[in-house]
Formats: C-alpha cells, structure tokens, sequence
C-alpha cells in the first residue's frame, strides 16, 4: 500500500463512527454471544474443525451480527462479500455467486457471502441462493432481526445453522465502552475522559444490549464536550442517547415474544415483571383491546376459582378500555395486570374442559341418562323420559342424590388455593353424596360415535 493509500485509509476510518472503528479484528476480540460461540460451544467448533457452513444469525441489532461475519470470513479464510437484501435483488446476487463460483475454481479459495436483513429477499431472490449453498460454492451468511422460521424459506433453512444472537449484558457493554476510551488508534484514547461510575452504569443499562447505541453515545458525549479533562458525567450521558426505537412487529416474533412474557410474568405472580412487559407493548403501539382480551382469557386460563372477582375485574378493564382509551386505559390494564399477578392462581378449570373435551374427541361418547332427558314433548313419558329425576331444590342442602353422568368420573380437581379451598372442601360434601347412587356399570360402552 502506498503513502497516498495509506492516507486515504486513515481518512476513511476517521470518517468512521466510533461502533465501526472498534469493530474487533480478531476472533478473540468479540464480546458476546458466548452461548456459541464459547469454547466447546457449536460454532467455535465448526471454525475449529474448519467446517463452516452456511449460517443464518438471528438478534436484534447491535449485538455484532456483521462484525462476527467479518471475523469468520478471516477465520475460514474466505473472500468476504457483502450484499444488503434492501438494496440488491437478484442481478447482483447472481453476479455474487458467479464470481464465487470462478474464483473457487481458479484459486480453491471460498467466498463468504454476508447478506444483511436476508428476510427482506422475496421468495424467488430467496431460491436463487439455494444450489450455491447446497453445493458449497459459497458459504452464506445471512443476517436477520426477524425470525428466521417465519420469515426465510424453510428450504434454505433447513441447508442453514441458525444461531439466535441475544442482547449483550451490561458487563459487556462496559466492557466495550472501556476499550474504546483506552484505544489511542481507533478509539476515544486520544481524549482525556474521566468516566463517572453512574454515567457509566446508565450507558450500560440503556443502551439495551445494544453495542452500537452504547458506543453512539459514548462518542457524542466525548466529541460534544470542549473542556479537557472530559468529565463524563450522568447528566452528560442521558444527553448523549438518543431514544431507542423500539424494534416491534405486531405480527411478528417480537408480539408473540412479549405477550408470551406477559402472560407468564402474570401467571407467575410477578407484578412488577409484568408491568414492564405490558409497558413495552403498549410503548411499541400494540393494540390494547388484544391486551385486554388477553388478560380475560388469563383470569379464568390461570386464576379460575381460587380468585372468582379476577374475571369480573379482567372484564371490566377491557370495557373500562373501550370506554376511555388510550392514555389513559393504561391505568385500566395496569389494575388488572397487577391484580392478576398477585391473585392465588388455579388452572382446575382449564385442565378440567381440556380433559372432557379430549374424552369426546377420542370417541368416549355417553349416553343422556333416561331421568336427565327432556321430558317437554309429545311422546316422551311414553319413552321414560325424566322418569325418576330429583328436583336438587327438594333436597334440604339442595343436593340430589342421583346420576348426572353415567359413569365415575372427576374432571373438576380444585387446587388447595384461594376460594378454591373452600370449593374443594364443599365438592368434598357434593361428591360423596352423589356417589351414593348404584349404577348398573361404572364403564359402560361408549356409544358408537357415528
């Protein structure tokens, strides 16, 4: 490289944002994502054995897709090309895999090829991919923040790794943030910058597991200051960053994720982890009448008798959320959520209707027993119909001694929590009464379904 390459070069790093200038150069630098890339774990094993194939990172930004795509490039020994699927259709991928294909034949040397937001290819562009990976022309490495099952053919799948990127942890941004104070060459070294601990713990906490967002910050708040020593303080740092965007499709993962999260925050008895959950939903736009459908269906799915008002209540926020509306039906959900959470909790209910339903689906059919058959037509004392049937309103506790179903069963098995200890001890009383009828046979055939 020459004087004048050479310059041009420092030009362009300094042109740089601070998050691309830190970018690792080797392996042993990247920070996160230990969960694979650890020793031992999967694709540190793959690089080990060099028998990297085609893989499909899936994550949120910032936790160093690209950067890792890079790195395996140099670990591989491959040629590294880059293609963005908002900006390139199937022209440019096919020229991709053409020179691929010629160089691999000429020098035996791989291309590695990154292709960022691969979700956004159409099916077609998709498929053009498919015999260059499968013959291992090229090794594709796509990048994605949706997920991959719902959004990226199944057949180029199924010819893929797939590994789920998570958000880094605090101790890993702070991590990435001292290293770049410390470098003098691509980072802030240069700059006398004295770091409070707090301003430092903020930037850590709310960038999100996000890298780029927390060296963003870092470099604003570096660059935007004329006094030397740099006092880095929390006030310079929440003037730093920016509001995140936040990343959310309410037909996509991250709407299944976070409901998911609500509901068992919820049923797990955690107000202040649903709380936030139901925050980040509401924040990110979600339809609040889903939300309040869902919390109805919750208060009988998982709170059922051990709390009865539970269901009133979930009702009432979702009318209480038509009736007012956003902002102010928050606090509605807020109510129910938090009520939900801390209420005892039962699935007796649930499990019971899922139970009988599934002894009628597989064909365990009863009959109507004769004294529980309607009786308000022509004919029907002639056939006996509610010939023997106790009005329960006769008896002195209004239990009638009699068969309802033909047969032993118990689908209703209230929890020893909240109201339904009280229900259990009174199905204690119920049950034993009803046992006292003889039946002719406690498994009759069922009856034949067609």
């Amino acid at each position: 490289m020459s004087l004048f390459d050479a310059q041009e070069e420092a030009r362009r790093r300094q042109a740089q944002p601070l998050a691309a200038r830190m970018r690792p150069a080797k392996l042993n630098e990247f920070v996160g994502q230990e969960h694979f890339l650890g020793p031992g774990k999967l694709l540190r094993r793959l690089l080990e054995a060099d028998r990297l194939g085609s893989v499909i990172f899936y994550g949120p930004p910032g936790t160093g897709k690209t950067t890792l795509a890079r790195l395996l490039a140099v670990e591989s020994r491959s040629r590294f090309r880059q293609l963005s699927a908002v900006t390139s259709g199937v022209k440019e991928l096919r020229e991709v895999l053409v020179d691929a294909r010629d160089e691999l034949s000429a020098s035996g040397q791989k291309t590695l090829l990154f292709i960022d937001e691969i979700h956004r290819f159409n099916k077609a562009q998709q498929d053009v991919l498919l015999p260059d990976v499968e013959e291992g022309v090229a090794i594709l490495v796509g990048a994605t923040t949706e997920n991959p099952f719902f959004t990226i053919n199944s057949a180029l799948v199924s010819r893929s790794r797939v590994f789920q990127f998570e958000p880094l942890s605090s101790a890993q941004i702070k991590t990435l943030i001292h290293r770049a104070l410390a470098d003098r060459e691509r980072g802030l070294g240069g700059h006398d910058v004295r770091m409070d601990d707090d301003a430092l713990e903020f930037l850590a906490e709310t960038s999100d597991g996000d890298a780029r967002r927390a060296l963003s910050a870092l470099e604003i708040g570096v660059l935007s200051s004329d006094k030397s020593p740099i006092r880095f303080t929390r006030q310079l740092a929440e003037e730093s960053v920016q509001r995140k965007a936040i990343q959310y499709d309410r037909q996509g993962d991250a709407h299944y994720d976070s409901i998911s999260a609500l509901i068992k925050s919820i049923r797990g008895s955690d107000p202040d982890a649903a709380l936030y959950w139901l925050a980040r939903m509401l924040e990110a736009g979600e339809d609040v009448r889903f939300l309040a459908r869902r919390l109805v269906i919750l208060a009988s799915e998982d709170v059922g008798n051990a709390d009865p008002a539970a269901l009133s209540l979930a009702v009432a926020a979702s009318q209480a959320c038509e009736l007012v509306g956003l902002p102010e039906c928050q606090l509605n959900l807020a109510q129910a959520v938090t009520y939900l959470a801390c209420a005892p909790k039962s699935n007796a209910s649930t499990i019971g209707i899922g139970e009988a339903r599934q002894d009628v689906r597989e064909g365990r059919l009863l009959p109507v027993p004769i004294h529980l058959r309607d009786k308000h037509y022509a004919g029907a004392k002639r056939l006996g119909h509610g010939e023997g049937y106790q009005y329960a309103h006769n008896s002195p506790d209004a239990i009638a001694a009699q068969d309802y179903l033909g047969v032993e069963r118990q689908y209703y098995r209230p929890v020893d929590r909240g109201f339904e200890q009280e229900l259990a001890s009174r199905l204690e009383v119920i049950r034993a009464r009803l046992r006292e009828v003889k039946r002719p046979s406690d498994s009759p055939k069922p009856t034949d379904p067609t």
